[in-house]
């Protein structure tokens, strides 16, 4: 099955909460969304009398993701169904996508009954090579968005890994492993369901080549490949031209996509090896054609979602893109089967 959809809420969309862009999604004829945590930030404050014995889930109008709590070790507290006691702190999200984890569910029952694939992909900044306090914060940043995924029904948490800094292309690589297993092992802790899938990444200085990503998920496979086509095409020089190219990259990543392959789609302008920004599909030298007709041969499961400044608009262009070359091919075996009667 191939969805297509945007990367957050449609721009036609005239209501701007995440439950107005699902049902929009759901008008346009799309199959997915990806949800945008632009930031995520974390204020700590202590329970009210009345919320002592009361649970991070069960709490009205906040998302408290953490609590700490004090004791021999300080320690901290992921459990949403865990008790709130005297003397923790709460952990409060702030800046996301819902009020509360209630709020979450039914976003996410929503989607399942409209068939929209949802989707989250953290901060775009992220620096899990650094060793300073911004490391630390993307991890925290990718832990409270599989949270988040998780209650939301989000099947991939998508993220980048941040630039290379001063660290060799090999460091950077040992540093990050060790990180996503880290992560792995903390999303399999809390039960979180969501996939972590490790973004494409379109600039030389940036951490993320398709050989980085296809080598961190075969050390943690608990993690997957998102292929952001336009920066791999960018990155490596416009090297996704002819179906074939699409194919041999499919077939490198397919055993590591967890049964569904995740995707960004837009066109590209790109110089020497880099991104330079992302334009409508119809503008860049990246065609969605070959991607197709790649898919259709294969029959890969795939989800595209629209990276490009018309968001919604183009994943609306893919998807007639997808039609036609159908169109194109049913055409042409009626052809051959009037030919062979004849």
């Amino acid at each position: 099955m191939i969805r297509f959809g945007p990367a957050g809420i449609p721009l036609s969309c005239k209501g701007r909460t995440l439950e107005d862009g699902i049902e929009d999604v759901h008008n346009l004829g799309l199959t997915a969304m990806e949800v945008q945590l632009v930031r995520i930030n974390v204020i700590e404050r202590f329970p009210t009398e009345e919320e002592v014995g009361l649970t991070p889930r069960t709490l009205p109008g906040e998302l408290v993701v953490a609590l700490r709590r004090e004791g021999e070790e300080e320690q901290l507290v992921h459990d949403p169904d865990a008790a709130i006691e005297p003397g923790d702190a709460l952990h409060v999200l702030v800046g996301s996508v819902a009020d509360d984890f209630a709020r979450l569910e039914f976003l996410g029952d929503l989607a399942r009954e409209l068939d929209v694939e949802m989707s989250l992909h953290t901060p775009y900044y992220m620096d899990l090579a650094g060793d300073g306090a911004l490391g630390q914060k993307s991890l925290n940043s990718i832990r409270w968005g599989g949270m988040i995924a998780h209650h939301l029904n989000a099947r991939v948490v998508v993220t980048h890994m941040g630039l290379y800094g001063e660290l060799t292309p090999e460091a950077a690589l040992d540093r990050i492993v060790g990180r996503v297993k880290e992560l792995a092992t903390w999303f399999r802790k809390q039960g979180l369901r969501s996939t972590l899938g490790l973004e494409t990444s379109g600039r030389q200085e940036v951490f993320g080549s398709v050989d980085e990503v296809v080598t961190i998920s075969e050390a943690v496979p608990e993690a997957m490949p998102v292929l952001n086509f336009g920066h791999i095409h960018a990155r490596e020089g416009g090297s996704l031209r002819e179906a074939s190219d699409f194919g041999a990259l499919l077939d490198r990543v397919e055993s590591r996509v967890h049964g569904q392959f995740h995707s960004h789609f837009a066109g590209v302008e790109h110089e020497g090896g880099n991104e330079l920004r992302y334009t409508p599909i119809k503008r860049g030298d990246l065609r969605f054609e070959p991607l197709v007709e790649s898919i259709l041969e294969t029959e890969y499961p795939l989800t595209v979602i629209s990276s490009s400044p018309l968001l919604e608009h183009d994943a609306m262009y893919m998807k007639v893109i997808l039609e036609r070359v159908l169109g194109r091919q049913m055409a042409k075996r009626i052809r051959q089967q009037e030919e062979e009667a004849a």
